[in-house]
């Protein structure tokens, strides 16, 4: 983080705002003044200073004196001095020759003292005093304009500052000169960062992780794979909530595009494979850097410079397609990306909020983290995190947790040495800010029911309201584990599939899956005589035509046709108890009928799909409630 300076241009303010008729006639003084103007137009800023001291000691009246020197300390980053020389200044606008005039002078350079010290309240309330003083040649300026606007934006903010309080992270974490950029999985258990040991041209970056214990203490901090960090430069990097995709940022490698190229690399089996640079779909001559990925890793959000943009840097995005290549990358668009700067995009785990840091946005004063909800698949304007997350500093990037507990960041330090560093820090997320239904993190382990081996099946979360994929995870082919996401309140399907295999389908809410810690999920190799339930097909009361909500599970089973074309199927209907047994055989054969239709529609071969009506004669458990009777309502497949 870095103090705003204002730019060169603030040191003329004065000069725009009001005609030069100076409040002292000492020609030497003058003389003096005249000078230190040119110095600074020299870029010659510590002899300009010792011009407007010898004005000031010449006559220490001279408001002009007074005004440009404390301006162009602001412009040094010299605030202290900065607020010393203005105070010296208005200490005399009581002479006889102080104008209002020279008093909004003096006002406007404290408004901005203020703005750079993050004293907001006190610069809010010293430019509403100068404000009537102003001359309209200056209120039409851009730069009354932009100091209009943000004491506005100010006043809406004052009052509203949340309670925060930093931590850093404790060892072994933060033992390196320079570690920045912190992601975490959503299971909270794996962080990772990148870590440099220097801020020479020979001081390299690598991506380094470490591990959280059962008792909530972080391992030492290691490379994350000799496949991943080179001789060249592996920086800022983002990872899937299960932590089995890596996009990361690398910098004048042999086979990059530009300047900095993104990079990807899979988990297989345990063991990371060798990352390959994302092509020129994704990156371009240019800068291309800090990537996000979406929790399951079909979308990235990263930022680039390249032509085609709104601005400086913009936020880019690009979508994984069914093959496993990368779209063409897109520009986000005009809601969030302005003129200026768009950097370290971080898209929440419910892929529904978008963080960045901006300073085209209105904020306080540097780059501010801004976030952008996601509203019937576009982005919204972008809210303003507001203090003290945002302050008069730049704030570069932040990473929130899929529990929302806390948000990660990076902070710069000295050291006893004088050496900057940088260190990870922590703080609790405001509940103030919303981030939508809670989500609920669990794992499992996908394995053959038949030899109990483990198998890479793919896993979708679907929602059956709109047949959207929310989240689409792969088991680990070493292990079978997996790692699921659950929105609190959506109406949802899990989908576990895998060539070959039956798949094996739940109703997230029916079984409950959000509080199944270590879900055990048995595939069954494809043969004949196997069968499984064909969850998630909804018909109304009394009624066998198919509901929108049973789409997910009729084109899924669409797709498992398909991939084994020598496969031929009977559908069986199951009713509950409740009504006669002929008129549920009736009930149960229509219902499986209508599945047999909607497949024919949708090109099997009616020889293909053979159906059948077994009523209540064969319940999965007994009809003895209510829950136990929606059980026994189902739709079973059965290969031949």
């Amino acid at each position: 983080m870095r103090p705003v300076l204002v730019g060169i241009l603030l040191l003329l303010l004065t000069s725009h705002a009001f005609a030069q008729d100076f409040s002292i006639i000492d020609g030497r003084a003058i003389r003096f003044y005249k000078e230190g103007e040119q110095l600074i137009l020299e870029r010659r800023y510590d002899a300009a200073l010792e011009k407007f001291k010898d004005a000031i000691n010449r006559e220490a009246s001279f408001l002009e004196a007074y005004v440009k020197m404390s301006q162009l300390l602001i412009t040094m980053g010299n605030l202290e001095e900065a607020e010393r020389v203005a105070e010296s200044g208005r200490s005399r606008l009581s002479g006889k020759n102080a104008t209002p005039k020279h008093s909004a002078d003096i006002g406007w350079v404290f408004s901005n003292i203020y703005l750079q010290k993050g004293e907001f309240e006190k610069a809010y309330k010293q430019f509403e005093a100068i404000d009537p003083l102003l001359d309209d040649s200056f209120r039409s300026h851009v730069y009354y304009k932009d100091m209009k606007t943000q004491m506005e934006f100010l006043k809406t903010q004052l009052g509203k500052s949340m309670s925060i309080e930093k931590e850093k992270l404790e060892a072994p974490l933060n033992q390196f000169q320079l570690q920045y950029f912190p992601v975490l999985t959503a299971d909270g258990k794996q962080i990772l960062f990148t870590k440099r040991d220097g801020t020479g041209n020979y001081d390299k970056e690598d991506i380094f992780t470490s591990f959280l214990s059962e008792s909530d203490e972080w391992s030492v901090p290691r490379s994350i794979a000799s496949t991943i960090n080179s001789q060249y430069n592996e920086g800022t990097c983002s990872v899937t909530a299960d932590g089995n995709i890596l996009i990361y940022t690398s910098c004048d490698a042999p086979d990059s595009e530009g300047s900095c190229d993104l990079y990807v690399a899979y988990k297989v089996n345990g063991t990371w494979q060798r990352p390959r640079n994302m092509g020129k779909k994704v990156n371009s001559r240019s800068w291309d850097s800090q990537p996000s990925l979406s929790a399951d890793g079909r979308i990235l959000f990263f930022s680039s410079n390249r032509k085609g943009g709104y601005g400086g840097n913009d936020i880019w995005y690009s979508v994984r397609l069914a093959d496993g290549s990368w779209a063409e990358a897109k520009n986000l668009g005009e809601i969030v990306n302005t003129a200026k700067d768009e950097i370290s995009p971080f898209m929440f785990f419910n892929n529904e909020i978008l963080f960045f840091a901006s300073d085209g946005h209105q904020g306080f004063g540097g780059m501010d983290i801004f976030l952008s909800r996601v509203k019937d698949g576009k982005f919204t304007k972008p809210e303003n995190l507001g203090l003290p997350i945002n302050d008069q500093l730049d704030q570069v990037a932040l990473f929130i947790t899929a529990q929302k507990d806390y948000a990660y960041f990076t902070e710069l330090a000295s050291s006893e040495n004088g050496r900057d560093r940088s260190l990870l820090y922590r703080f609790k997320f405001p509940k103030d800010i919303y981030l939508g239904e809670n989500l609920t993190v669990t794992g499992g382990r996908v394995f053959n029911s038949k030899t109990g081996d483990p198998i890479d099946a793919t896993l979708s979360l679907v929602s059956l309201t709109n047949d959207s994929t929310l989240y689409q995870f792969k088991a680990d082919g070493k292990t079978g584990e997996f790692m699921m996401l659950y929105p609190e309140k959506s109406i949802s399907g899990l989908y576990v599939e895998k060539k070959g295999y039956l798949p094996k389908i739940y109703n997230v809410e029916r079984d409950k899956l959000q509080n199944v810690k270590d879900l055990e999920v048995q595939l069954t190799p494809v043969a004949s005589g196997e069968e499984f339930v064909f969850e998630n097909v909804f018909f109304d009361f009394d009624k066998y035509n198919l509901k929108q909500e049973s789409m997910s599970s009729l084109k899924r089973l669409v797709k498992f046709l398909n991939e084994n074309p020598n496969v031929n199927i009977m559908v069986t209907g199951h009713t509950d108890n409740v009504g006669s047994s002929a008129y549920n055989q009736t009930l149960s054969l229509q219902r499986a009928k209508s599945v047999q239709d909607y497949l024919i529609q949708n090109g099997m071969h009616p020889g293909r799909v053979l159906v059948e009506g077994k009523g209540d004669k064969e319940p999965m458990v007994p009809n003895t409630n209510s829950q136990n009777q929606a059980l026994n309502r189902r739709i079973t497949i059965r290969v031949l």
